[in-house]
C-alpha cells in the first residue's frame, strides 16, 4: 500500500481542490524528463540524482495515474480505437501482475466440475483500482480462493483489464484470472460490425487482447457480445473465437477463453439459458460456455443429454446471479439451491456478483460474517483445490485489508488499509459441529495480527464427553517436503488448553495422479525443539530474535523423505478435568522451510533508480504549506524470494552542516520491483534525501542493511 510522510498520521490519499489554494504543480523540464525516462540512463556509479524544481503540469497519463496524487491506478479500454492503438510501451507498468499462476491439484483441465466467480462489483475499478492499495475503512475483498477455479473481473468497459491486485491474490492460490471483452447496445453492434467484417480485422483485435493479457499477467478472456450481429459478423465470430483461443494458448500458460450465452447462429440476440444447437458453434470454438441466468431445472436436465456437451460438461458454466434478478433458481443466501441443481446435473457453476454480501448490507463492519456465511452455505457444492507450492511455505493469514497494519506482532501503521496484493495463502474458513453440543470455528480476525491485517482465530467448545484432541483443519495444499523441515508456529492460546500442529502427508510420488481421493494420508506431529537447540538458535539469529508481545513462538522439526504435505491441522487438547471447555487460539503465522536453506540469500537490491518525478507545493494535510515529492522507484531483486519490500526515506546532511541526517521513515510496502512515492513531505530546497528499499524475504530472515537498495536525491529551486 502507499503510505507517505508520517505513516501513522497522514491520510493515504489527499484530493486537491481546484483553485489557487491548491498550490502549484512542479515538474522537471523536458530535458530532465528525457534523461530520467529510463533507469538505464541514470549514472549508477554516482548513487545520486539531482532535480531542479520547475512549476509545470504533470505529464503522467491521467488514465494510469490519479490526477491529484499521481498514484498509479488500474483502468480498462472504452473504444475499439483505444484497443487497436494499445501498445506495450504505453501500458501502465504498475498494473502488471507480479505473481505467476501457481500450479494446483487437480489442474483446471482435470477438474470435473469447476466454479467460476464473475466479479461484477458496483461498476468495478473502485478501491481496487489503486495498485499500491488505499486507505478505506470497510473494503470488499475475496478470500475463499480454495473453492474457485476461475476469477473473472467484469465491468461494462469494452475491454476490462483485471487490476493487478486481484491477479496477484488469485495466482497465489492457483486460480485463473480472465478479463472481459463486452459489446452492448447500438454502439456495441457498430463495434462488432467493424472488427468482425473480415479476417484481418478480427485477428487484429484478437492479437491485441492476447498482448494485453500477456503484458498484464492475467490468463484470458470472457467474450460477451450482447447485441445483434449481421450475417457476415456472426459468420466470422467463431473464427475470431478460435483464433483468439489458439493465440491465448500459445502465449499464456493455462489461458482460457469463454463465451457468454447471448447471440445465436442467426446473429439475433436471444439468450438461450442453455447450450444448444443455436449457440453450439461458439462453444466449439473456445474453452467454455457461460450460460445466462434464467435457466430452469428442465434446461439442465435436457442439456445433460445433449450431444454437443458430451465429453465437455465441465466446460459448461451455469450462470447464477447472486442478486436473484429475474426468474432464477436461488440467489442471495439461497444461492446454494442453484448450486444443488447444477451439481446434480454434473455442470460447472459461474457465480455472478457475489459482492451482493457487501453491496446490499448497510453495516459494512459485518462484511466478513456475511461473506463467510454465504460461502459456508455453498461449501457442500464446491470442491477444494490445492495450490501446489514449494518450500518455504509461509502464511500469516492476511486477507489483504485491516484496521491496522502489523509487522511481527507490532502495529506498523495505525490506520485501516486495503491492498489485495498483500493477501497471503488463505486458510479454510468454516464452522464444524461436534457431538454433544461442541463446535469449532475458523475465521479471520482483525483485532490482533502477527503480520498484515488479521490473524486466524480458532474458537469453539470442547464438550465434556470429548476426550480426544479436537483437530481443526487449517490448510489443504500440496507442498513437497525436504528431508529435514523446520516448522515455526506463532500463536496465542486461551488458558486450559494445549495446542500442537498436526500435519497430514503422503508419498510425494502418489500425488502426481489425478485420483488423489484414493491417496492415504499419514498423520505426523513435528518434534518440538527447545529454545537451546542449535536449529532454534540459528533460526532465531537469522530472524532477528522475535519480540512477540504475548505471542508464543514454537519451532519443531520433521525428518521425512519423499513426502508431500497435504493438510495442516491444529490439535487442541483440554488440559483440565472432563467438562465443557470453551477455547480460543489465535494463529499468527505458520512457516515451513528446508533446514538446508537456513542462511541468508546472497542477493542485493541493485539498480535502484528514480524517475517520473513530480513536485507538488500545497498545504498537504497540515495547516502550513509544504513541498511534496512524487517519484517512481524501480530496482532489481528476485521477487520469488520476497513477501514484500519496504520503502523508506530519510533526510541526509544537507548544505548546512548543522543539520544532522534523519532517521529512516517508512513510506510503504511494495509487492513488486516498482513503487510510486506519492505526496511525501520533504524539507524545503535546497535539500538532500535518501530513498531506501528493504527486501522482506519469504524465509522471514532479516536482510542486513548492507544488502538494501539506496539512492540519494538532491534538489534545488529553479533560479528566478
Amino acid at each position: 500500500m502507499s503510505l507517505t510522510g508520517d505513516v501513522n498520521k497522514r491520510p493515504l490519499r489527499r484530493k486537491r481542490e481546484d483553485g489557487e489554494e491548491t498550490g502549484n504543480v512542479a515538474k522537471r523540464d523536458k530535458a530532465e524528463a528525457d534523461r530520467l525516462e529510463s533507469c538505464l540512463d541514470q549514472p549508477m556509479d554516482s548513487g545520486s540524482v539531482h532535480e531542479v524544481i520547475k512549476y509545470i503540469p504533470s505529464a503522467l497519463p491521467a488514465k494510469h495515474y490519479d490526477v491529484d496524487t499521481t498514484e498509479p491506478i488500474s483502468c480498462g479500454l472504452t473504444t475499439l480505437d483505444d484497443l487497436l492503438a494499445w501498445k506495450r510501451s504505453d501500458a501502465n507498468p504498475f498494473n502488471g501482475a507480479a505473481v505467476p499462476l501457481a500450479p494446483r491439484e487437480p489442474p483446471l483441465s482435470s477438474s470435473p466440475r469447476r466454479t467460476l466467480v464473475s466479479h461484477d462489483m458496483m461498476g468495478g475499478y473502485l478501491d481496487d483500482r489503486f495498485v499500491q492499495g488505499t486507505h478505506v475503512e470497510a473494503p470488499y475483498a475475496f478470500y475463499h480462493w480454495q473453492y474457485i477455479d476461475i476469477f473473472n473481473y467484469f465491468t461494462h468497459n469494452l475491454v476490462t483489464i483485471p487490476p493487478a491486485v486481484w491477479t496477484n491474490a488469485a495466482h497465489k492460490h492457483g486460480v485463473v484470472v480472465i478479463g472481459t471483452f463486452i459489446t452492448e447496445w447500438t454502439d456495441g453492434a457498430a463495434t462488432c460490425e467493424s472488427f468482425l467484417k473480415d479476417e484481418e480485422s478480427y485477428r487484429a483485435v484478437a492479437d491485441k487482447l492476447v498482448q494485453i493479457s500477456h503484458c498484464h499477467g492475467f490468463d484470458g478472456w470472457l467474450i460477451n457480445i450482447e447485441n445483434g450481429l449481421s450475417e457476415v459478423a456472426v459468420k466470422n465470430t467463431p473464427l475470431f473465437l478460435r483464433y483468439l483461443t489458439d493465440q491465448v494458448h500459445l502465449r499464456v500458460s493455462g489461458g482460457q477463453v469463454l463465451w457468454y450465452d447471448s447471440v445465436i447462429e442467426t446473429g439475433r440476440l436471444v439468450w438461450q439459458n442453455e447450450l444448444n444447437q443455436s449457440n453450439r458453434m461458439f462453444f466449439d470454438a473456445c474453452d467454455g460456455f457461460f450460460t445466462n441466468y434464467n435457466w430452469t431445472v428442465q434446461n439442465l436436465e435436457w442439456m445433460k443429454d445433449y450431444s454437443g456437451v458430451k465429453g465437455r460438461q465441465a466446460d459448461v458454466y451455469i450462470g447464477v446471479d447472486v442478486f436473484a434478478r429475474g426468474q432464477v433458481v436461488g440467489g442471495m443466501f439461497e444461492t446454494n439451491k442453484a448450486l444443488d441443481v447444477i451439481r446434480k446435473n454434473d455442470f460447472s457453476a459461474a457465480i455472478f456478483a457475489p459482492g451482493w454480501v457487501y453491496e446490499t448490507h448497510e453495516d459494512k463492519s459485518e462484511f466478513r460474517q456475511n461473506q463467510d456465511k454465504f460461502w459456508a452455505l455453498l461449501s457442500d457444492y464446491l470442491y477444494v483445490h490445492r495450490p501446489s507450492l514449494s518450500l518455504p511455505f509461509i502464511s500469516s493469514f492476511c486477507q489483504g485489508f485491516g484496521n491496522t497494519l502489523y509487522w511481527r506482532g507490532q502495529r506498523e501503521v495505525e490506520r485501516s488499509w486495503f491492498n489485495l496484493s498483500a493477501q497471503e495463502i488463505q486458510p479454510l474458513y468454516y464452522r464444524t459441529e461436534l457431538e454433544d453440543g461442541g463446535w469449532v470455528r475458523s475465521r479471520g480476525c482483525p483485532e490482533d495480527s502477527w503480520n498484515g491485517g488479521c490473524s486466524l482465530l480458532l474458537d469453539g467448545l470442547i464438550p465434556a464427553t470429548h476426550t480426544s484432541p479436537v483437530c481443526a483443519k487449517i490448510f489443504s495444499l500440496h507442498v513437497p517436503l525436504a528431508a529435514k523441515t523446520l516448522v515455526s508456529v506463532i500463536h496465542k492460546a486461551s488458558a486450559g488448553i494445549s495446542v500442537s500442529l498436526e500435519l497430514k502427508t503422503t508419498d510425494a510420488s502418489l500425488c502426481t495422479h489425478m485420483n488423489v481421493q484414493d491417496v492415504q494420508f499419514s498423520s505426523v506431529t513435528p518434534q518440538l525443539l527447545d529454545d537451546g537447540h542449535q536449529l532454534v538458535r540459528q533460526f532465531s539469529q537469522l530472524c532477528g530474535n522475535y519480540s512477540p508481545s504475548g505471542w508464543t513462538v514454537r519451532c519443531s522439526q520433521l525428518e521425512l523423505r519423499g513426502c508431500a504435505l497435504r493438510e495442516v491441522c491444529l490439535s487442541i487438547q483440554r488440559d483440565g478435568p472432563p467438562e465443557d471447555t470453551p477455547f480460543s487460539c489465535r494463529l499468527g503465522q505458520i512457516m515451513l522451510l528446508d533446514v538446508s536453506t537456513l542462511q541468508l540469500p546472497p542477493e542485493l537490491v541493485q539498480g535502484l533508480c528514480i524517475y517520473d518525478v513530480v513536485w507538488l507545493r500545497g498545504a498537504g494535510s497540515s495547516s502550513s504549506p509544504g513541498l511534496l515529492l512524487n517519484a517512481t522507484l524501480r530496482w532489481d531483486y528476485p521477487t520469488h524470494l520476497v513477501r514484500h519490500f519496504k520503502v523508506y526515506w530519510r533526510r541526509l546532511r544537507g548544505p548546512d552542516p548543522r543539520i544532522p541526517p534523519g532517521q529512516l521513515v517508512l513510506v510503504g510496502r511494495s509487492y513488486s520491483n516498482l513503487y510510486r512515492v506519492t505526496e511525501l513531505k520533504v524539507p524545503e530546497p535546497p535539500g538532500l534525501l535518501e530513498l531506501v528499499v528493504e527486501p522482506v524475504i519469504r524465509r522471514d530472515f532479516l536482510v542486513p542493511e548492507s544488502r538494501w537498495g539506496r539512492r540519494s536525491l538532491s534538489y534545488t529551486e529553479e533560479s528566478a
